[in-house]
């Protein structure tokens, strides 16, 4: 493949229903989906040419699930930390956090803070996770921050600075399992022009043969970002 994204991102959906499917409990989907979380991250980090990876993980509006789903999805984020950040930090893969984790358990807010401090030197693959994110919140943040600045008038580029992902570029790639076709107010700014793949299969369901797969459409898109 001669060409692949720089940014790719993902809209991990359909733990639950690949669960409910197979008459297993919704957690087992979310732990399912854990592990294939850290594969395809692994399998990225092979990958010179994908600079960043992006993973919505905790949308704001999650939080209108029961508790009981939430502190599943929480310690799974613990855990997939506490067995594999070694593993992350050899293959040289830097973490950020987008979003708001101050309504996390403290904890899990410390977890999260010390995997960006350590691996903030790291020059491979920057692994960008949403927790407690919207992209709506981000851009407002944005200005906000450009307000205090007392910017009198803003440009894109401004706005693009000041978002949570920066410096990532924006998204070249956005994969949404599930055969949901939406984006789901994740990484709106970010996405104006990217390329969408949405495929059936549930996010437990996605492996290296399917990422492969998916890397062989976007290699065959005609980007023209808005022109002819």
């Amino acid at each position: 493949m001669k060409k692949l994204p720089t940014h790719i991102a993902f809209i991990m959906d359909g733990n639950r229903r690949w669960a409910v499917r197979r008459g297993l409990s919704k957690m087992l989907g979310h732990k399912k989906g854990a592990e294939v979380l850290v594969n395809v991250i692994k399998e990225l980090s092979k990958i010179n040419d994908i600079k960043y990876a992006s993973f919505f993980a905790f949308s704001t509006e999650n939080w209108n699930r029961e508790q009981k789903e939430i502190d599943a999805i929480f310690q799974l984020v613990e855990e997939m930390f506490e067995r594999h950040e070694q593993e992350f930090h050899n293959l040289n893969i830097k973490f950020v956090v987008m979003g708001d984790i101050s309504r996390f358990p403290v904890a899990m807010q410390e977890k999260l803070i010390k995997v960006q401090e350590n691996s903030k030197n790291n020059s491979g693959l920057t692994v960008l996770l949403a927790l407690n994110y919207g992209g709506r919140d981000d851009i407002v943040q944005a200005v906000n921050k450009l307000l205090k600045k007392n910017y009198k008038s803003v440009t894109e580029e401004d706005i693009a600075k000041n978002l949570l992902s920066y410096p990532a570029p924006d998204i070249d790639f956005l994969i949404r399992t599930s055969r949901e076709q939406r984006i789901s107010n994740f990484m709106l700014f970010q996405l104006a022009y990217s390329e969408m793949y949405f495929p059936k299969y549930y996010w437990p369901d996605f492996n290296k043969k399917r990422l492969e797969k998916a890397l062989k459409i976007y290699s065959k898109r005609n980007r023209r970002f808005g022109g002819n």
